[in-house]
Formats: structure tokens, C-alpha cells, sequence
């Protein structure tokens, strides 16, 4: 009997974007064990970059807000599109949003327990809105960014209303320098992290598991050139090199120009502005991120093929 399901092959195929029977190998080969799977397939040149992130099923509602020198941006979701679309679900995520700038940290349970601005708290109305519109919602996640002086900049991807849609971004600039330079350029680079999805601002804070799961899929690829010893080293390197430029924020080419990176870009509008900007950090929330899909009618297709 498979150590795996139906929706173990389609949940694999979504976060690699691989054809349905190498998910199934795959899986069968890693003893059901998805993430041992994924690395397989990317091992394998069979997994497409990103699509764990970006290809996901949750609905809902990203909001972000900026206030003087910080900004928020807030995560809450419902079971369809339908709902996102509702004008009192919008409202919620509106005012949710904006109560979580009085909110210290990051901490989205002290979220739900502070003041709603028609009564109550966020949690009371959210299960007001979930009796009302009959179905299931939650605030799922908030993060916040400051900085003492220049611009927190928000952008919102494709919005459905103003600060609301499915992917938010927020871009907080430490400067001496005016919003009317501030604020067009932190939209540029917030178009850039809309696009591009930077895993960590800058190549050291990158999270040291994911590139020690790099090194071990890059050493797997060199093993299978059959390259002497010392070549294989260079070749891990040079690929640990080459994510880390690419998924750090500071490092990736500009998405406008794609010549500089985005570090020099920065650089280079301070100089030219006869001032100082420093991007200090970065917040961007795509609705749905790390959430599993469920299942649909696809799911008997691929059951077929799992056979069971």
C-alpha cells in the first residue's frame, strides 16, 4: 500500500510544478515524505523554483497601512474568493489594519484582543462576521516596520480596493531625504519585491536552513556529474553563491532596469538626491503563503494514478 495519498501527489505537484507520475516516483522514492520529495525533484531538475510560495489556494484579504514612519501589513483569510469580495468583509480587513498599528510587535493575538472601532474587540467582530456572512474567517498574521526618520512605503499588487488585494508590500527607507523623493522610489522597489519575492533582505540573513537545504541539493548535483572531488566543491559554492544573490534582496538585479542590483540602485538615487537612504527593511505578505490546499476535483485524477 502507498505511504502516501492522492492529495499527498497533488499537494508535491503544486509546490514543484512537476508532471503528476514524477510526483508519484518522487514520493514513492522518499518514502512518502513530501519535502524529502521536493528535493529530489529540484535535485532532479524537475521542480520549478518558488511554487511552494506562490501557488496556493487560501482566499482573502491582504491589507496594509502606513501611519507617519511605521506601517502594518495584515493577513486575513476566508474559505472563497466570494467572501473577499464582500463589502463587509473588506471593511473588516480595512479596519483590522488599521488597529494594528497601534499594535505592539508582531503579535497578531494581541491583535484580535484590541479595541475594534464599532465596539467590542478585532476577535468579537470577526465572530460577528463569521455568524453574518456564514463563513469561516481568521486573522492570520501581521508584521510591522519602522524607521526614526524617512518612509515606510506601502504598494499593494493588483488591489481589490484601496489598501486591500492579494499581495502587499511594505518598504521602509531610513533617509534624510523628503517623501518626494522617498516615496516614488519606495514604490519602485516595492514593485521590485512584489515581483521578485526576496526570501531576506540582505545574503547573511537568509535563513541558514534553507541554504544548508541548497547545499545539500546543489552537492547532489555535482555528484551526479561524475567531476572530480575539487570541482564538485566549486560547483556547490558557486550554486550556494548564486541562490544566496539571487534571493536576497540587496543582491537581486533591479526588476526596472535589470542591470543593477538593487543595493547600488539604492546608492545610487542617495547620490543623486545629494542625500542618504538606506533600505533597512521590508515586509511582503502574498495572500495564502505556506497555506495547504484542499482538495478538489483534481484530486480523483490523481488518485488514479497513485492507485488508491
Amino acid at each position: 500500500m502507498a505511504a502516501f495519498s492522492a492529495a499527498d501527489v497533488k499537494a508535491l505537484r503544486e509546490k514543484t510544478g512537476a508532471g503528476m507520475m514524477d510526483a508519484k516516483k518522487a514520493l514513492e522514492e522518499a518514502n512518502g515524505d513530501i519535502e524529502a520529495a521536493v528535493d529530489a525533484l529540484r535535485a532532479k531538475g524537475l521542480a520549478t523554483a518558488q511554487k511552494k510560495s506562490s501557488r496556493t489556494a487560501a482566499e482573502g484579504l491582504v491589507g496594509v497601512a502606513v501611519e507617519g514612519t511605521k506601517g502594518v501589513a495584515v493577513e486575513v483569510n476566508s474559505e472563497t474568493d466570494f467572501v473577499a469580495k464582500n463589502d463587509k468583509f473588506q471593511d473588516f480587513v480595512r479596519k483590522t489594519t488599521q488597529v494594528a498599528l497601534s499594535v505592539d510587535g508582531d503579535d497578531f493575538e494581541a491583535l484580535k484582543a484590541a479595541a475594534y472601532p464599532d465596539g467590542g474587540t478585532v476577535a468579537d467582530k470577526l465572530t460577528d462576521n463569521i455568524a453574518t456572512i456564514g463563513e469561516n474567517q481568521q486573522v492570520r498574521r501581521m508584521q510591522t516596520v519602522s524607521v526614526s526618520q524617512g518612509a515606510v512605503v506601502s504598494y499593494m499588487h493588483n488591489a481589490a480596493a484601496e489598501g486591500l488585494g492579494k499581495i502587499g508590500v511594505l518598504v521602509a527607507l531610513e533617509s534624510d531625504l523628503g517623501d518626494d523623493v522617498l516615496k516614488p522610489f519606495g514604490k519602485q522597489l516595492a514593485m521590485h519585491i512584489a515581483s521578485m519575492f526576496p526570501q531576506a533582505l540582505d545574503a547573511d540573513s537568509l535563513d541558514p536552513a534553507v541554504i544548508e537545504r541548497e547545499r545539500a541539493i546543489a552537492q547532489e548535483k555535482a555528484a551526479e556529474s561524475g567531476k572530480p572531488e575539487n570541482v564538485q566543491e566549486k560547483m556547490v559554492e558557486g550554486a550556494i553563491k548564486k541562490f544566496a544573490k539571487e534571493n536576497a534582496l540587496l543582491s537581486q538585479m533591479f526588476v526596472m532596469d535589470n542591470k543593477s542590483s538593487v543595493e547600488d540602485v539604492v546608492a545610487r538615487t542617495a547620490k543623486e538626491n545629494g542625500g542618504s537612504i538606506k533600505l533597512v527593511d521590508y515586509v511582503r505578505f502574498q495572500l495564502g503563503e505556506g497555506i495547504e490546499k484542499e482538495e478538489s476535483d483534481f484530486a480523483a485524477e490523481v488518485a488514479a494514478a497513485v492507485g488508491g
